[in-house]
């Protein structure tokens, strides 16, 4: 990877692709672009083969399983990512998350009954959302602060490209060969990505002497318990016992926060993760704020949708897939922007993301179906419009020894989000009659129920962007590096 040095160039100036992609940086860019990749596309392309995948080895109950266990990986690896790096530097723990995704690919490849297949998943989730936190805290030390609102639309793109090309890669596999050769296809690129980085050199991180003993399984177990349980909560939605899940589960998680807030030199999330008054807590505060209020369009959006319009599944998943296109296209758009615009478009994307809330809200239970599709590129490209510059921010605001944590927290706290939010929103489409709907107005008065419950989330997303805007220096942040 690129050494890391002073900021190239005036930040408060305008960057073109041409120039950044002729940097030094364009190769480390290339490497955690294909760390996102491996990511992004992989839980799409299982989700093209599960129907193949259970009819070949069974485990139809367990297909909920098949998510949740990796994003519980992807959780986990995400909160240990910046005490890894802060330890061994990039190198090592970025390709040991590229075996170990690699190893899980094959696990799954082999497997002859769902357990094993699951065990894989939990591997790849682990492999997979260590690679995409490594990789944004690779971005915060590598590149200059100039270069990162570019360096996150390109991972912005491959997220978006991922959304359309995992489908057909899996489809590709399902139909031509067989869904074991789709993990193959996976494992190798994981093993080639591992080695291509334990060639390169690694200066991007500094070390700690920090006893590695220390390392903190129990916070860990905790916050793995914590997710579990939240995730158990939503895979079959029973009020009584989603709610008794759910609050266990939170139990956990705020019992891992205390633990980690008093763990010193070995926390695994920034001082004052969720406390909007600091800039770092009011960043992860509207992270997890917004990936609560707007998981409701991809967990219950196209079974509402094919219910009320009666609109194909394929449908119905492209409607869905607008987000992805809105969050690439808007990204890709505003990266070159200097710094001083950053506190606009974060305040402008938020805002959008929020009103598409209120829009789906009208849309879905109402329709039309194109203007269910507008308000989700609406939403995709509110993320896409801030996205690329909250990283910058919080780096630019982060002490000298929270990079790292700040870094790899972003992508973490927002998983942690879809998780929290998917079961939230279960509860409420359970309690609102999902289950026993048999009309359309039933689908509709639904529709309602759940969008109308993200609002609140939306607001508390909004209170803590406004935290994160205000400059309490007064000016913007001198370059630290």
């Amino acid at each position: 990877m690129a050494d890391t040095g002073s900021d190239a160039g005036n930040t408060d100036t305008f960057l073109s692709w041409r120039e950044f992609l002729g940097s030094p940086y364009a190769t480390s860019l290339a490497l955690v672009c294909m760390a996102v990749w491996l990511h992004a596309a992989d839980s799409l392309i299982v989700a093209t083969m599960l129907p193949s995948i259970v009819s070949e080895i069974g485990g139809t109950a367990l297909i909920g399983w098949s998510v949740s266990l990796y994003e519980i990986g992807s959780i986990v690896a995400g909160a240990t990512s910046a005490l890894l790096t802060m330890r061994f530097g990039l190198r090592a723990p970025m390709s040991m998350a590229a075996i170990l995704f690699g190893f899980g690919c094959i696990l799954s490849a082999v497997s002859p009954t769902m357990p094993l297949l699951l065990t894989g998943r939990a591997l790849q989730g682990l492999g997979g959302g260590g690679l995409v936190a490594i990789g944004f805290v690779a971005v915060g030390l590598i590149f200059p602060r100039r270069y990162i609102a570019r360096a996150m639309a390109a991972v912005s793109t491959l997220w978006g490209v991922s959304a359309f090309a995992g489908p057909l890669v899996g489809g590709f596999f399902v139909e031509y060969a067989t869904w074991r050769w789709g993990f193959v296809f996976f494992a190798c690129q994981a093993f080639a990505l591992a080695i291509w980085i334990v060639l390169r050199s690694d200066k991007g991180a500094t070390r700690s002497t920090a006893d590695v003993a220390a390392f903190p399984v129990g916070r860990l177990a905790l916050l793995c318990l914590a997710v579990v349980l939240v995730a158990f909560g939503g895979v079959e939605v029973s009020v009584l016992r989603t709610l008794t899940s759910v609050a266990a589960g939170l139990v956990c998680l705020i019992g891992f926060l205390w633990l980690d807030a008093r763990a010193g030199d070995t926390r695994l999330l920034p001082r004052h993760p969720f406390d909007p008054w600091r800039p770092n807590g009011a960043a992860l505060l509207m992270i997890l704020s917004m990936s609560m209020a707007t998981i409701a369009v991809t967990a219950f959006g196209p079974l509402l949708i094919t219910v009320i319009h009666g609109a194909s599944a394929l449908t119905a998943g492209y409607i869905v897939a607008c987000s992805s296109i809105g969050w690439t296209v808007m990204a890709v758009l505003v990266s070159g922007l200097p710094e001083r615009f950053d506190r606009l478009m974060i305040a402008l994307g938020m805002t959008v993301v929020s009103l598409s809330i209120f829009g789906f809200l009208y849309a879905v239970p109402n329709g039309p179906i194109w203007l269910i599709a507008i308000f989700a590129a609406m939403e995709g490209g509110g993320f896409g419009v801030a996205w690329t510059f909250i990283l910058r921010r919080t780096v630019a605001l982060a002490d000298t020894g929270e990079v790292q944590r700040v870094s790899g927290a972003i992508p973490t706290v927002q998983r942690l989000g879809y998780a929290l939010g998917a079961a939230y929103v279960g509860i409420v489409a359970n309690a609102s009659g999902f289950l026993t709907m048999e009309t359309t107005a039933d689908a509709a008065q639904v529709a309602r129920w759940v969008f109308a419950s993200c609002v609140p989330f939306a607001a508390i997303g909004l209170i803590a962007m406004s935290a994160l805007m205000r400059d309490r220096t007064g000016r913007i942040v001198e370059d630290r590096r």
